[in-house]
């Protein structure tokens, strides 16, 4: 079974196409490929596949490493986005890909870069079901009471500005208990951010993965999280893994701008292939 494995800011993905697969995707197996001792090692997988609809190049899911389905995610968008031109599915540099939040629109700028059009990002939603209009909340983790802002940007962002040290927190004891609180029937992607001017300095917990270096959508949560309280668009998120460009419209829609690298190109043993077909649920 044929794959390639990309990055961007260090968020690691393997992209496979649909047509390319012996059996269905599921949790299981999306965790097997994952593994980083037993698979490939990877955040993640992208799986393509053609659309019956001819506006959109393909359509792409998304799948975090412990075997669920992420609606979107900004960085692995990205790098299915430049696989589909690399690989000759589209030769526009406009052009639509389906996701399961919905479409989304980029535009390639070089080789290895391009914008992403995101959608319009919105402070509620059935996400964050007991949140007001402005989506500002509380959420208890660690014995402490942390303010947060609830952003949808494809999927659910809960946005945390931090007063003191960003540097010293620890993402593994705090981000759990927030991913999964009862605030979120369906836990939340976590970011914990510093505004200085038009830069915000960004930590990332994802749903499903833990920190990470890098995430897309965690990068324009907390950007949109700092242009509510005042920053000005664009926003410059710095993430561990390096930066990304987000533009802010006054209505919240959101422009994601970064890079994607491939890694490798490889073969599934066969082995590994036959070994997966059993693995259920």
């Amino acid at each position: 079974m044929k794959f390639e494995k990309w990055q961007a800011l260090g968020n690691d993905y393997v992209i496979i196409e649909q047509d390319d697969l012996p059996w269905e995707l599921n949790q299981q197996r999306v965790k097997g490929i994952c593994d980083p001792h037993f698979g490939v090692g990877s955040d993640g997988v992208l799986l393509i596949s053609k659309s019956e609809d001819p506006q959109y190049v393909a359509k792409l899911r998304i799948f975090n490493p412990d075997g669920s389905e992420a609606e979107l995610s900004g960085n692995g968008a990205r790098e299915a986005i430049l696989y589909l031109r690399r690989h000759g599915w589209t030769d526009l540099d406009d052009f639509t890909i389906l996701t399961q939040s919905g479409p989304v629109t980029p535009k390639i700028t070089s080789e290895r870069t391009c914008s992403v059009a995101m959608g319009q990002a919105s402070t509620t939603s059935t996400d964050f079901p007991s949140g007001e209009a402005d989506g500002i909340g509380i959420v208890n983790s660690s014995g402490k009471d942390w303010s947060f802002q609830h952003v949808s940007i494809g999927n659910p962002q809960c946005a945390i500005e931090v007063a003191g040290d960003l540097e010293d927190l620890d993402l593994s004891k705090i981000g759990p208990e927030i991913e999964n609180s009862g605030l979120f029937p369906n836990r939340t992607n976590v970011s914990f951010f510093r505004v200085s001017g038009s830069r915000v300095r960004a930590r990332i917990f994802e749903r499903g993965v833990g920190e990470t270096l890098s995430s897309g959508t965690g990068a324009s949560g907390a950007a949109v999280a700092a242009f509510l309280s005042g920053a000005p668009s664009p926003i410059t998120v710095e993430l561990d893994g390096g930066e990304l460009l987000v533009e802010i419209s006054p209505d919240l829609a959101v422009t994601l701008t970064g890079w994607a690298d491939p890694i490798l190109t490889g073969v599934l043993a066969p082995e590994l292939v036959e070994s997966m077909a059993g693995l259920t649920g």
